[in-house]
């Protein structure tokens, strides 16, 4: 029988000792057999740290990123050889399809969030300057590091893909190497991937490792550097987050666990209504993808005690017409559970439920299921099974044991304020959907029980034309959950990017803090030259390099012309009484028109390596500026950030952030914004991304 082997150290390697087998999902048949006993563990960490943490620390943000983009082009070139293999878990095309291409999506929107909006460094200013004296001399900011560390991230086996790929995407961006232990039941899909990335060549040795297998005493060698992420059940998450090196260290542990998410229908809705129609489709297209083996499934299905009859037939009549075997057949739409060791406890906490209050409307027992495909018979295929709770307050194993499978409960509520009691008694739940047409619901709704999810959903027709639905975790929004969800966060844009960094804040005079950041702040020294900063072209720009523009005084007729060209005749720039009247206490230029004139200052007209202007950011009014005011304008290189070529045909640039200051004639700030710049660069890139 095929080894399933890992990759450390730089070599894929098979274990000496006790293997488990891996069936086939769908037809039982054996697969491979799994062992990592004996293999150098502890070794794989200080390999991670030395090759791949040093190589990775060394690029910048906008080379990671590079990086991250191309694994993401070659892993969706390859992508049908991963659907092979994901049908031998039991998942259908579309189940792969959320698991194989939404994973390598994730890889691909961090690659362009990075590319957008992080430093062409190795250091991250995550914030401005934060003056701590009079003279704003002795000042702060915080800035985010790489850890010279490594992140072992332990994944369940329902998206062997997706779950890999959404960790690695924000630890490679942090500049760290990752040691993958994926679910042993689904591992030959990791195993497969992981090593279309290290065939690839596109990431540095060390940068990503694999262990098929057990962790072995790993944890014991792991140091206060690393970091560990756990995606699993609650008990072996609790188990694993209580480990003495963990706490000894201080190794920072992030656990998102299965939940007892919840949908509500909300009062109100009709069956005439098409937010009742979205309420059963939801509903049951979260019971049946993944054959319900999601961590944000919905397993409590709350409906109003007048609307139970109704939800009840509709549900079963969807749910009926589910074809249940082979995935490869087109007409199934629900495949297999991992294994039958999945199955079999599924079914133990099925009779469990029907033991404390629940009563069967479908499913439940394996004696009547009917399974679609000749070769499926042996599979670990089980029913769609919708149970039904009459008193959910009484009967409080609903909210606390949860069969991951195709298995939902039904459960009535009297008032809105029942239905909110019933979402907190999920404990904590990694998503929660209201489907109601009633804003004011909605928002009495949400404020009461937000802080019992991570991720919730308000369906109504609106929103349902373009909805990803309730279960889909997006890589720009955080994934996790308090409570029995974990209490972990991911994803969440950036935000998941800064898990796996240090934060450090860095106090002292402005100019030195500007050295460190490799970037300009307010109140450090500029370097003023004879050359006008736009004649430059992008590696000829200094980080500080400041031009001190001519004056312009504002004069009646400057306001009067600029309010007939734009249109904007507000009382305080046209009405002298109005204006007398005002904050003002007489008229003064429009804000506009000040950002406009400041422009007329600096811009240099010529054409140049300055290709297009950007955009603005943080724009503040911060004095008026009244007729017979003279301004003057500073401004200064802020920082640059690279762009790479997408093609050879494209004009090689980058962007140039520029600080400006509009000063009145006491030197006063009147106006403080960023502008950003496309500029040209010499010279092109020698590899050319296509």
């Amino acid at each position: 029988m095929q080894q399933l082997t890992s990759y450390l150290s730089g070599a894929w390697v098979y274990g000496q000792g006790q293997s488990r087998e891996i069936q086939h999902a769908v037809t039982g048949e054996p697969l491979y057999q799994v062992c990592s006993d004996g293999l150098p563990l502890a070794a794989s960490l200080s390999y991670a740290r030395k090759l791949g943490g040093t190589a990775l620390a060394n690029m910048t943000f906008q080379q990671r990123a590079q990086m991250m983009k191309a694994v993401a082009k070659h892993l969706l070139a390859n992508k049908e050889a991963l659907y092979q293999i994901s049908y031998q878990t039991g998942a259908t095309r579309n189940d792969s399809w959320v698991d194989i291409e939404g994973g390598i999506a994730t890889l691909f929107s961090y690659a362009g969030l990075a590319g957008r909006e992080l430093p062409d460094d190795t250091l991250w200013p995550e914030d401005e300057l934060i003056p701590l004296s009079k003279q704003s001399q002795f000042a702060a900011r915080h800035v985010l590091t790489s850890r010279p560390g490594v992140a072992l991230h332990i994944n369940a086996f329902n998206f062997p893909c997706w779950g890999m790929l959404e960790k690695l995407a924000p630890t490679w961006l942090a500049g760290m190497p990752a040691i993958i232990k994926p679910a042993t039941a689904s591992a030959q899909l990791t195993q497969a991937m992981v090593k279309l990335i290290i065939d690839s060549g596109l990431v540095p040795e060390g940068a990503l490792q694999l262990i098929c297998g057990g962790v072995g005493d790993m944890f014991d060698h792991l140091d206060y550097q690393d970091a560990v992420t756990f995606t699993g059940s609650a008990q072996t998450g609790q188990k694993l987050r209580s480990h003495p090196r963990l706490l000894e260290k201080s190794i920072a542990f992030t656990m998102e666990a299965d939940s007892l998410n919840c949908c509500v229908l909300g009062e109100g809705v009709t069956p005439e209504m098409p937010e009742f129609a979205l309420f059963i489709k939801e509903v049951s297209r979260e019971m049946i993808s993944k054959a319900g083996q999601k961590c944000t499934a919905i397993r409590r299905i709350i409906v109003p005690v007048a609307r139970i009859a109704e939800v009840q037939q509709a549900l079963l009549q969807r749910l009926a017409g589910v074809k249940i075997g082979d995935p490869q057949l087109e007409q199934v739409r629900m495949g297999a559970l991992v294994n039958q060791e999945q199955r079999d406890d599924v079914q133990k906490k099925v009779e469990f439920l029907l033991r404390n209050g629940c009563e069967p409307l479908c499913g439940a027992t394996l004696d009547k299921l009917k399974v679609v495909g000749d070769g499926a018979q042996s599979g670990a295929f089980y029913p769609i099974t919708l149970l039904y709770c009459a008193d959910p307050f009484r009967h409080q194993a609903v909210h606390g044991t949860e069969a991951f499978g195709p298995v939902a409960t039904l459960m009535p509520y009297q008032t809105t304020a029942q239905a909110i009691e019933l979402a907190l008694l999920g404990q904590g739940s990694l998503a929660g959907s209201l489907v109601t047409a009633d804003a004011e619901l909605a928002s009495q709704f949400i404020r009461a029980t937000a802080c019992a999810h991570g991720r919730m959903l308000v369906l109504d027709r609106h929103a349902a034309t373009e909805s990803t639905g309730h279960g889909s975790p997006l890589p720009l929004l955080v994934h996790g959950g308090p409570g029995r969800a974990g209490g972990g966060e991911e994803l969440g844009g950036l935000r998941a990017v800064k898990h796996y960094m240090q934060r450090t804040a860095i106090q002292g005079s402005p100019s030195m803090l500007a050295a460190i950041s490799r970037e300009w702040v307010r109140g450090a020294d500029v370097v003023e030259e004879q050359v006008h900063p736009f004649r430059k072209y992008f590696e000829q720009l200094q980080i500080g390099e400041s031009l001190l523009t001519a004056r312009r005084t504002i004069t009646e007729a400057d306001l009067v012309n600029f309010a007939c060209l734009s249109g904007d005749h507000f009382y305080a720039h046209m009405d002298k009484i109005g204006a007398a009247e005002s904050l003002f206490g007489e008229r003064v230029a429009h804000g506009y028109f000040v950002v406009s004139a400041a422009a007329g200052l600096f811009v240099d007209p010529g054409v140049g390596p300055v290709i297009a202007n950007y955009g603005m950011e943080n724009l503040r009014f911060i004095e008026p500026v009244k007729i017979g005011d003279t301004i003057q304008v500073r401004l200064t290189c802020k920082k640059k950030i690279r762009k790479p070529q997408k093609t050879a045909e494209d004009r090689p640039h980058g962007v140039v952030v520029w600080d400006v200051q509009v000063l009145n004639q006491h030197q006063q700030a009147v106006a403080l914004y960023s502008i950003l710049t496309l500029v040209a660069r010499q010279e092109g890139d020698f590899n050319t991304v296509h």
